[in-house]
C-alpha cells in the first residue's frame, strides 16, 4: 500500500499545526485528537478491508481457473445457453468438433450449428432444461466440414444463485462410442453366459459320471431277463419247427397227440403269454432309463415343458442313492399332481444335487437318513432335501451358494453343485435355501413356481 493513498493521522496533526499561528486551546487540541483517533480507525479498517478484497479475488481466480480447467478436461461436447438458445460458454471439445474459434460461438444462438432437420427439436428441448425438465435427443451439429455424426444430448437446467432458471446446459457425446461400448458389454455379457453354460455342462457330465455305476445296475436287471428270454423263445421256436414238421410228414390225427406231447407244445403255448410280457417289460423298463439319461445329458434350456415332479423326485432320488451305493433309508412324501413347467433335465440335476450331497452328509452313520418332501404352499411348489448328519456350520452357511466353494475332500467335490442348482432354480422363476434343523441334520429348500395344471 502506497502512503500517497490514503491521509496517514500524524499527517494530519502537522497539517493542523500548519493552519495557523495561533495555539490551540485545550478544547481545541481535544477534538483534533478525537478526529484523527476517528480517522486513524476508519483508516485500519479500509486496509484490513482491501486484504480481505484481495483474498477473496484470490480465491474466486483460483475456483475460476479450477472450473475452466474441469470444463477442459471434459471429452464430452459442453455447451451453456441462457433461456432463449443464446451460447454463453463452451467447451474446448465443442469448439474442436465445429472448427470455429471459440470467440466466433459466445452470443450466437445454438441452432445456426445444428442441422436444419433438428433444429426445432433441439429448441424444444433446450426449452425444456430451461423449464426445469431433464431431456435426451439426438442432434446433428454442423462443422466446418459439414454436419457431425449423429450425437446423444443430455440438456438439463441451469441455475443462478438464488435457484432460478436461467438456461440451459447441453452435453453430449457421439452415439458411435455409445454403441462400441455397448457392443463390448453385450459382447462381455454373452462370454459370462457361455461360461455359465459350460459349467453346468461339466458338472452335468460329472453327475452322470457319478452316476453310471447306478445305471448300469439298473440295465443290466432288465437286459438280463431279456437276454434270458430270448434264449427261451428260440428253444421253443425249435420245438415248434420240429413239430409242424412232423405233422406235416405224418398227418395222421393218432400221431398228433403223441408228437404234440414230445414236443412240450401245451406248455410251450401257456409260457408263450407271460415270456412275451415279461420281455416287453424289461424293453419298457430299458427304454424309460435311457429316456431318463436322455433329460438329464442333452441341454434343452430353450426347451419349457409340462413336468411331473413326483416322478422326477422318485428318479433322481433313485439314481443318486445307485450311485452313491449308500445304505441310508430314503423317505418319500411327495404330493401327487404337482406340476411345474420348465426344462426337466435341468429339475433333475438340482434333486440329484441335492440327495448326493444329503447321502454324503450321513455316510458312515448307523441310523443314516434323508427325508425329501414336496408341497403345494401358495401357488409354489417347496422340495425339501433333509438329512441327518451333523449340519452346515455357521461359518459356511453365507458361502454355500458361491462356486467351487466345497466342504468336500480334493478330488470329492467340485465346488459347482450348489451355485449351478441354485442358479437353475432362479431362471425358473424360483429360489433354494439351506439352513440347519432344530433336531439335527440340513435341509435345502426349493421353491419353483407352479403350473396350472398342478391338482
Amino acid at each position: 500500500m502506497s502512503n500517497d493513498r490514503h491521509a496517514r493521522p500524524e499527517n494530519l496533526i502537522a497539517l493542523a499545526n500548519a493552519g495557523g499561528d495561533a495555539a490551540l486551546t485545550d478544547d481545541q487540541e481535544s477534538v483534533w485528537r478525537e478526529v484523527i483517533q476517528r480517522v486513524d480507525e476508519v483508516y485500519s479498517d479500509l486496509i484490513r478491508y482491501e486484504a480481505d478484497l484481495e483474498a477473496k479475488n484470490s480465491e474466486l481466480e483460483e475456483a475460476q481457473s479450477f472450473i475452466s480447467s474441469v470444463i477442459a478436461s471434459v471429452s464430452d461436447v459442453l455447451v451453456v445457453c441462457d433461456v432463449s438458445g443464446l451460447m454463453l460458454q463452451t467447451n474446448p471439445a465443442f469448439v474442436n468438433l465445429l472448427g470455429y474459434p471459440e470467440a466466433t460461438l459466445a452470443g450466437r444462438p445454438l441452432t445456426d450449428f445444428i442441422d436444419v432437420a433438428d433444429r426445432d427439436r433441439a429448441m424444444r428441448h433446450v426449452v425444456s432444461g430451461a423449464q426445469g425438465r431433464v431431456s435426451d435427443c439426438e442432434l446433428r451439429f454442423l462443422t466446418v466440414r459439414g454436419p457431425s455424426d449423429v450425437m446423444a444430448v443430455n440438456c438439463s437446467t441451469r441455475f443462478d444463485h438464488a435457484g432460478r432458471c436461467v438456461g440451459a446446459v447441453l452435453t453430449g457425446r457421439p452415439i458411435g462410442e455409445l454403441r462400441r461400448a455397448y457392443q463390448a458389454l453385450h459382447a462381455a455379457h454373452l462370454e459370462l453366459q457361455q461360461a455359465q453354460r459350460k459349467l453346468i455342462e461339466q458338472e452335468k457330465m460329472a453327475s452322470l459320471g457319478r452316476l453310471v455305476a447306478g445305471v448300469a445296475h439298473e440295465l443290466n436287471n432288465p437286459i438280463s431277463f431279456v437276454y434270458g428270454n430270448i434264449h427261451v423263445l428260440e428253444r421253443y421256436r425249435r420245438n415248434l419247427s420240429g413239430y409242424f414238421a412232423m405233422i406235416d410228414k405224418e398227418p395222421a390225427q393218432e400221431r398228433a397227440a403223441d408228437l404234440r406231447k414230445a414236443f412240450h407244445i401245451d406248455a410251450i403255448l401257456g409260457d408263450l403269454t407271460p415270456l412275451i410280457d415279461g420281455t416287453l417289460e424289461g424293453a419298457k423298463r430299458i427304454s424309460e432309463i435311457v429316456k431318463n439319461l436322455r433329460r438329464l445329458s442333452f441341454n434343452r434350456a430353450s426347451e419349457a415343458q409340462e413336468i411331473n415332479l413326483e416322478r422326477i423326485i422318485a428318479t433322481a432320488a433313485h439314481w443318486a442313492s445307485r450311485s452313491k451305493k449308500s445304505q441310508a433309508r430314503i423317505e418319500f412324501d411327495v404330493a401327487a399332481g404337482l406340476v411345474m413347467s420348465g426344462n426337466e433335465g435341468q429339475i433333475h440335476q438340482i434333486v440329484v444335487n441335492l440327495v448326493d450331497n444329503a447321502l454324503d452328509a450321513v455316510t458312515g452313520r448307523k441310523d443314516a437318513q434323508v427325508e425329501i418332501k414336496a408341497v403345494l404352499n401358495s401357488g409354489e411348489i417347496e422340495i425339501s432335501v433333509a438329512d441327518n448328519g451333523p449340519g452346515i456350520a455357521e461359518t459356511v452357511l453365507d458361502k454355500m451358494f458361491e462356486p467351487f466353494f466345497t466342504t468336500k475332500s480334493v478330488g470329492e467335490g467340485t465346488g459347482l453343485g450348489l451355485w449351478i442348482s441354485y442358479s437353475i432354480a432362479r431362471e425358473h422363476g424360483g429360489s433354494i435355501k439351506a439352513s440347519n434343523r432344530p433336531e439335527g441334520g440340513a435341509v435345502f429348500v426349493i421353491k419353483l413356481p407352479a403350473s396350472a395344471s398342478t391338482a
